[in-house]
């Protein structure tokens, strides 16, 4: 083959993924995405960082690598980089697109600057804020007395199943930002929607903690997938009207219900709040100690 005929051949070879190309973008313009398979997805991201190569092959080797969309932006951007025709650029925007959706999905649900004052508006701010996570993560939501969020502190960030909560760290964490009230929150990146004894010690320490300085602890709220559970709503901190902590009788066992119109958190689900968000209550005990 002459070098005319090679460059030639080039030349068609970059016509037609320019076609290409520009066929999938009209098709996204028109349609949106729930139509497109994965690698075509992939390909349209790719599009961005790998102006001249053939990113139809290259999304083919990142699905059989990884195995699906979600696996391949979950991935770490060093592994990433290694598979054939990526390289760092594009790895880094690859995973870009996880935080950058969460970003966006917290940034709109808390445009209303709603007050974080039940389970459901609770759920609501937590739901995009903990989208897409593949490890543990612990926050502290610093509210004000009307609790208004003045600010969602990241306490801990740990293994796929485990995040290690220094109580310390979350009382520093709330007197810094002068919080009156204080939701905590978590996540079980596993999708399991359970409870442990743990979640709940630690739950009432802090709320024992807590109290006598002025702040009420008024919900601890875990997130797995798109379905919440809420302790407030299920009687473990107590009447917050009558000043009742749950640490006074949990140990009794009482989860009970409380009217409380006057509270500035009702631990009550909304009537129009969706079924779909709230998750069944599991209480998983501890396991045994090995003898």
């Amino acid at each position: 083959m002459s070098a005319v005929d090679g460059m030639e051949e080039m030349d068609t070879l970059s016509s037609v993924h320019r076609g290409h190309r520009e066929r999938l973008r009209r098709r996204f313009l028109q349609e949106g995405l729930e139509q497109f398979e994965d690698h075509q997805v992939l390909e349209l991201l790719l599009f961005n960082t790998l102006p001249r190569q053939d990113t139809n092959r290259i999304a083919h080797l990142l699905l059989q690598r990884y195995g699906c969309l979600s696996a391949v932006l979950d991935a770490d951007a060093r592994d990433l980089a290694s598979v054939p025709g990526i390289g760092e650029v594009a790895a880094v925007f690859l995973t870009l697109i996880p935080p950058l959706m969460r970003r966006y999905l917290h940034d709109n649900a808390t445009r209303e600057k709603m007050p974080l004052n039940d389970p459901y508006r609770t759920s609501r701010f937590l739901l995009p804020l903990m989208a897409g996570r593949t490890e543990e993560v612990f926050y502290a939501l610093c509210l004000d007395n009307r609790c208004q969020l003045l600010f969602p502190a990241l306490i801990t960030h740990g293994t796929v199943t485990d995040a290690l909560v220094h109580p310390r760290q979350v009382v520093e964490t709330v007197l810094r930002h002068k919080s009156v009230n204080v939701i905590l929150a978590h996540n079980h990146p596993s999708g399991i929607l359970q409870a442990s004894q743990s979640d709940v010690n630690l739950t009432l320490m802090l709320q024992r903690i807590l109290l006598p300085i002025g702040i009420r602890l008024v919900d601890h709220v875990i997130v797995a997938g798109e379905k919440t559970l809420s302790m407030a709503s299920m009687g473990f901190l107590g009447d917050q009207r009558s000043g009742e902590a749950g640490f006074m009788r949990a140990s009794e066992g009482q989860v009970r219900e409380v009217e409380a119109p006057e509270v500035v958190y009702s631990p009550h689900w909304p009537a129009d709040a969706p079924q779909s968000m709230r998750g069944e209550w599991h209480l998983v005990p501890e396991p045994a100690a090995a003898d």
